[in-house]
């Protein structure tokens, strides 16, 4: 047991926004959530499939077969990670470049497919010249930047004119009941899945990071802004993911 001054110390210390990623901002953000993906890399696969029951993989198929790819064209992952949807482009007939800004889950995207490009990169500051690809992909990524909006500008500018752009995250369930469900075991389970790999701070940030992010109808608009036509959406997971697709006007 601890004495009143160090509980004290304790309560404080988990309200200051350096302990809770969720609520930082701007470059505090980036080099946190840096900082906690290098952390999480050599898990983060594991966790990732028993979280989701490896549907992701799925979804990221139904994701790149709403971009259309055609045989040749080059396509960019954004926050890249370890690499999930470097496989399904490759398998439309894309020429693919993954980038991602840590460095730890770029090496793991290599040991799977050590002969992609990866290149480490922000998802605000791509290291990509404009017009230069016909997709862009973004996996459970535009949550944990510090601008979505500058993000979504840097992908729609890579694009070239009529390139296709999908993201898929993280979403509020519409239902009531099955919102609730789902914030009880994101906000219950998700942690304890977390302390059992030794990174409960990691996986408290997902389920307080999406009710956070934008709603469906929220992300429509900021593609629109950024420069987007035709968007649309698709819930998978009862709704607890979501697809965003579009064009380049």
């Amino acid at each position: 047991m601890g004495t009143t001054a160090e509980k004290t110390a304790e309560k404080t210390a988990e309200k200051t926004p350096e302990n809770r990623p969720w609520m930082a901002e701007g470059e505090e953000k980036r080099e946190m959530v840096r900082e906690m993906f290098a952390d999480v890399a050599p898990s983060y696969d594991l966790v990732n499939s028993l979280m989701c029951f490896r549907l992701h993989h799925r979804w990221r198929r139904m994701a790149v077969e709403g971009l259309g790819l055609r045989r040749g064209e080059r396509a960019l992952d954004v926050c890249s990670g370890t690499g999930d949807f470097l496989k399904p482009l490759r398998e439309a007939g894309a020429a693919v470049v993954g980038v991602d800004f840590c460095a730890p889950m770029l090496a793991k995207a290599r040991e799977k497919m050590p002969e992609a490009e990866l290149s480490l990169g922000d998802a605000c500051r791509l290291p990509v010249a404009s017009g230069r690809v016909d997709a862009v992909t973004v996996g459970w990524g535009l949550r944990n930047v510090p601008d979505i909006g500058a993000a979504l500008r840097e992908a729609n500018r890579v694009l070239k004119p009529g390139g296709r752009f999908v993201t898929i995250d993280m979403a509020r369930p519409r239902s009531r009941f099955v919102g609730r469900a789902s914030e009880f075991i994101f906000h219950k389970v998700a942690p304890v899945i977390g302390r059992v790999f030794g990174k409960s701070q990691a996986y408290t940030y997902l389920p307080k990071s999406t009710l956070q992010f934008l709603s469906r109808e929220q992300m429509k608009q900021a593609m629109e802004a950024a420069g987007f036509g035709e968007v649309r959406w698709r819930d998978v997971f009862c709704g607890n993911v979501c697809m965003h697709w579009g064009v380049k006007a």
